[in-house]
């Protein structure tokens, strides 16, 4: 459309042209005393026309002329610029194929060729020399030159191209922190690490940093907190995420020196982790090891309430545990048999007659009725339970209890073939 309305403008213009000039009879008289001279009026307006081309292609070469140093200066620093950006492109490629001493001498040319052009600045220019100090410290990083990596790494951090380059800023302390967490050094990645600004410190590249601090150093709460964070984010696949939630949840429980810290740190995990068997169980065990330990009977009470409590959900789905899980519930459960209520032997009867065949609640069954004196049930279940147990501990427990059932009722045969067999379990 741009073509018809050009094409229509220049059909006026001749149109207009052929008018004026076609038959234009008047002419022009110019007197230069004692001269005079004719022209004809249409020469004057073309000799008019060629005269402004003529100014204006003189005035349009000059300016060239002006703006050739300019252009000469333009075009030197735009062969360093490319010299310099193809330089960084080298480092970094050399870097990734795993060549870092070519690595570090391609950075090392750029940062040169940074230092000595004497030109103006570039739109990118201090993020080209980050870069450049940052490519030569990966690379010391990767030669375990660490001296030189520090030094380029101080150089990658000044305050000038933090102004500059906030990203790439922001980069080089991600690679100090990471650093730091492989030479161990917790104390210095922390400090790297509360350099971030805020928003960069609720990325998930952040947060898998924190989470190896926080491992490094010990600290499980913060780790546990991180971890969670990372697999709401989903920045773990499901099941790596609840292997390393459940990992550090461990970790937590085998911290804890008492009870009431055992407890506090179960009250801070939350419902999908209780639900755990794995962690049910294991802040079972620690209970019953913490209240071993101590000297006081409270102690031994509290625990069994607390398992009892904590057991209570992997109860109700005891059948479909895993045998190895259905053994440490049983052997949860047991030390706390003497403070057993009538409600939790209900359970532990009901369970039973639902699985009357599981050697594991024919056990906890027998001793718990061995508590209570019921020694011809207990009796049953026990021998019941010492035909089908494997695990050499309940076995020889059992067969301990069988001891104890013999004589009391005074069969000492009996008696001394039950502590026999007991000593040769093993």
């Amino acid at each position: 459309m741009r073509s018809v309305f050009w094409l229509l403008g220049l059909a006026a213009l001749a149109v207009a042209l052929a008018l004026l000039v076609g038959r234009n009879p008047a002419t022009v008289t110019l007197f230069w005393p004692p001269y005079r001279f004719d022209v004809s009026f249409n020469f004057v307006v073309f000799a008019l026309i060629a005269a402004f081309v003529l100014l204006h292609l003189a005035l349009r070469a000059i300016a060239v002329l002006r703006e050739l140093p300019a252009q000469a200066q333009r075009w030197r620093s735009q062969q360093v610029e490319r010299a310099v950006v193809g330089s960084v492109m080298d480092a970094l490629s050399h870097q990734l194929s795993g060549r870092f001493v070519r690595a570090q001498s391609a950075a090392q040319h750029a940062l040169d060729q940074l230092q000595t052009s004497a030109v103006a600045q570039w739109p990118r220019r201090d993020q080209l020399q980050l870069l450049a100090h940052l490519l030569l410290a990966e690379s010391a990083q990767a030669l375990q030159n660490k001296e030189r990596r520090d030094e380029h790494l101080q150089a990658a951090l000044s305050p000038q191209l933090l102004k500059s380059a906030p990203e790439a800023y922001e980069g080089a302390l991600l690679r100090a922190v990471r650093w730091a967490v492989e030479d161990r050094d917790v104390d210095a990645a922390r400090s790297r690490l509360a350099e971030l600004p805020q928003g960069a410190a609720r990325r998930i590249q952040t947060l898998r940093l924190k989470l190896r601090i926080a491992r490094l150093g010990g600290a499980t709460a913060e780790a546990l907190e991180t971890a969670r964070v990372l697999a709401k984010h989903r920045a773990f696949s499901p099941s790596i995420a609840r292997s390393v939630v459940r990992g550090l949840a461990l970790d937590a429980l085998g911290q804890a020196h008492d009870l009431q810290q055992l407890q506090a740190v179960w009250l801070k995990l939350d419902s999908t982790e209780r639900a755990m068997p794995e962690l049910a169980l294991a802040a079972a065990q620690r209970a019953n090891g913490l209240a071993a330990q101590g000297e006081e009977g409270a102690d031994r009470v509290a625990a069994a309430a607390l398992v009892r409590a904590w057991l209570e959900p992997l109860w109700q789905t005891f059948g479909s545990l895993e045998p190895a899980q259905q053994r440490q519930c049983v052997q949860a459960l047991e030390p706390g048999l003497p403070q057993l209520d009538a409600a939790w032997l209900a359970r532990v009867e009901q369970a039973q007659r639902q699985l009357p065949n599981n050697p594991f609640l024919q056990y906890l069954s027998g001793q718990a009725c061995m508590q209570r004196q019921l020694w011809g049930k207990a009796a049953q279940l026990l021998g019941q339970a010492s035909h089908s147990l494997q695990e050499p501990a309940l076995l020889r427990r059992t067969w301990c209890a069988l001891a104890e059932l013999a004589q009391e009722r005074g069969d000492e045969v009996s008696a001394q073939a039950a502590w026999k067999k007991a000593a040769l379990t093993n």
